[in-house]
């Protein structure tokens, strides 16, 4: 497979394509080697200031534009993104390390949600209301709120950007985001599209940095008026904490720790199939991602054991080299927090099923991972793990899981196989998810809601719930003069 060159990433702002003022960079890493690939531009304050301001010229300007005018653009931009798939996602895969497989699936989802949004928009209606006086008519409104600061992490460099994103421009909004310095390339192959498309400049923006003092500075602002995130639930909480401060709105899309419940009655085949599958993608640093498998003792051997073929079977190398399946950890940082969670169910009793080891000492890469006999005091089983480990407990009655499965202050996703019509019931109104995939992998779409409760956020990154957040309500009475 012909690699991409991979060049340094700039900032971007109005429309245009710059260095730090004081010519600071950083490095990034292929975490297939180990070793620098390039360089991205780190922002200071002053940059942020010009970003800001294009920010603000970008909404005045965008949001005049109708909103079919808006969604031909849009479209235009999600023309680019297809077409530049294969490019972009040879970034992504350098950069990130998922397999380019992966990485060029998440680039074509990423037109797809551009278009969906885009039609979306030309759908933001208001309303007249009946008035108590006939002489005068009622009116609601639906604006953008302004210019929007986002905040995107490393795993799905340009998926997490895009649903943001869209949803912003489909407004009217305009959008300045603060992504990944470990993988900017794939993002400002993204926001090229949007260039090229015509959208006016600062309409979107695109700066590097200290990610502490860019929230710290941006979030704030008088120019922003919507914050969104996607992150930790530590990092989450503070960032939310802020805009609250600051009565910015504010949609936080968390850390979950999802359970995977397999009833009695289910097809173990399937269940395998489809949870290992999800369960290692991108080397399980997914935030959907299956982590806590609760499977009926009556076949937890059974699951057990086709999970570990399944584990077994997968190829682990380079994401760019033919054939692989599962990529390296995004940095050193996950393999340190693989080897606490692997020392740490070892002596809370788990067994290792297979797995549980850093594989070669050049990259991030680690061994697909099962776990058996899992302990509830294991870390495993309380925070996410967010790698390529699946943790497997039994349970004896489906109430047993449904209670394991809420007992924790995460609340994203969740997952279940059975085939009885009453557990999809129970296991329908009782989970406490923002999201419950049955007899099937995570299949988010962009016109269905995406978000958590409880510490997994609030507020939603899918379906028409997600332009919501990027709109003020206007009440508006007119009397006959």
């Amino acid at each position: 497979m012909a690699i991409s060159s991979y060049t340094d990433t700039r900032l971007l702002i109005n429309g245009e394509w710059c260095d730090a003022a004081s010519g600071k960079t950083l490095d990034v890493i292929n975490p297939a080697t180990g070793q620098p690939i390039g360089k991205v531009a780190h922002a200071g304050i002053a940059e942020l200031d010009r970003a800001l301001a294009a920010a603000q010229r970008g909404f005045e300007a965008w949001r005049k534009i109708p909103a079919n005018e808006r969604a031909t653009t849009m479209r235009k931009a999600a023309g680019f993104v297809r077409e530049r798939a294969a490019d972009i996602a040879r970034l992504m895969t350098q950069e990130q390390g998922k397999p380019f497989a992966e990485a060029r699936v998440e680039v074509l989802a990423a037109a797809d949600i551009i278009e969906w949004f885009a039609d979306e928009g030309r759908r933001v209606y208001g309303r007249i209301v009946p008035s108590r006086n006939l002489s005068a008519q009622q009116l609601v409104l639906k604006e953008p709120i302004g210019p929007v600061a986002a905040f995107t992490p490393w795993n799905f460099p340009v998926n997490q950007i895009v649903r943001k994103l869209s949803a912003a421009l489909a407004s009217g909004c305009s959008f300045l985001v603060k992504a990944p310095e470990e993988t900017p390339a794939s993002p400002a192959g993204l926001l090229q599209a949007f260039v090229d498309a015509g959208v006016p400049p600062g309409t979107v923006g695109l700066v590097f940095g200290d990610p502490a003092e860019i929230s710290s500075y941006l979030i704030p602002h008088p120019v922003i008026r919507k914050v969104t995130f996607t992150g930790s639930t530590p990092v989450g909480k503070q960032l939310a904490a802020l805009a609250g401060a600051h009565m910015k709105r504010a949609t936080m899309e968390l850390g979950g720790h999802a359970p995977v419940i397999v009833a009695e009655d289910a097809d173990v085949a399937l269940a395998v199939k489809a949870a290992g599958g999800a369960k290692f993608r991108n080397a399980g640093q997914v935030c959907i991602s299956p982590t806590r498998f609760l499977v009926h003792n009556s076949i937890r051997e059974e699951f057990a054991a086709a999970l570990v073929k399944h584990a077994e079977g997968l190829k682990l190398g380079d994401g760019l080299a033919e054939g692989t399946t599962l990529g390296p950890l995004a940095n050193a940082r996950r393999l340190s927090a693989m080897s606490k969670v692997l020392d740490d169910a070892r002596k809370t009793g788990a067994t290792v099923a297979t797995g549980g080891e850093r594989v070669g000492s050049e990259g991030n890469f680690f061994a697909p991972t099962v776990l058996t006999n899992v302990s509830l005091e294991a870390d495993v089983f309380n925070n996410e793990p967010f790698g390529p480990i699946a943790a497997i407990r039994g349970f004896d009655k489906l109430e047993e899981a449904i209670a394991e499965a809420n007992r924790l202050p995460f609340g994203l996703a969740g997952y279940a196989f059975t085939k009885s019509f009453s557990n999809v019931h129970l296991l329908s109104q009782q989970l406490e998810v923002g999201m419950l995939w049955i007899n099937q992998p995570a299949t988010p779409s962009p016109e269905m809601p995406f978000g958590g409760v409880k510490d997994s956020g609030y507020g939603s990154e899918g379906g028409p719930e997600a332009m919501e957040a990027y709109l003020v309500t206007k009440a508006v009475s007119v009397m006959a003069a």
